[in-house]
């Protein structure tokens, strides 16, 4: 599982080097002990997030004191804990998404419309409209498009002051 996150800079376990067990609902550190999320019992059902929409999976004190991946793991603290947003399922989805030919052509493709959108908001001033109501904004964007479209075809045309060579 690829996370969003840049790697950590201290040198330990990146959230990458857990496997995720989706069935049991936990995460399995690189020596084999299980991060679960905290059981506690409610009045009223929980999803178990926090404010900040994650779910924090902790591995039990006893066993990281144990165990001889330790530095390399949770060095500063007593025990190891994972985070997980709770829109992870959508997450891996449009990851997986990301990773198809599909994609790359829509990429491409997208590129050239909002290169076109950014050049007519930087160079032909369209940032801002000037005109009001939807009519003037069309005639407004209409007008610019145009002039982007004639540039574009200006440069297609042959240079008439280049001299043409005849044989």
């Amino acid at each position: 599982m690829r996370g969003d996150k840049p790697g950590r800079k201290d040198g330990t376990f990146e959230r990458a080097d857990f496997t995720y067990d989706a069935d049991n609902d936990l995460y399995i550190c690189p020596g084999g002990k299980e991060l679960r999320k905290p059981l506690r019992a409610y009045k009223t059902g929980t999803t178990g997030a926090n404010k900040d929409e994650t779910i924090r999976y902790r591995a039990p004190k006893a066993d990281c004191d144990l165990c001889d991946l330790k530095e390399g793991c949770c060095p500063k603290s007593p025990q190891r804990k994972v985070t997980q947003s709770i829109y992870e399922a959508s997450r891996n989805v449009a990851r997986a998404l990301s990773q198809t030919q599909q994609y790359a052509i829509s990429c491409k493709l997208r590129k050239k419309v909002e290169m076109s959108f950014a050049h007519l908001k930087r160079i032909h001033g369209l940032g801002r409209l000037r005109l009001r109501g939807p009519c003037g904004a069309h005639d407004e964007f209409i007008l610019a498009a145009t002039a982007q479209n004639l540039k574009k075809l200006a440069k297609l045309a042959p240079n008439p002051g280049q001299a043409r060579t005849v044989l």
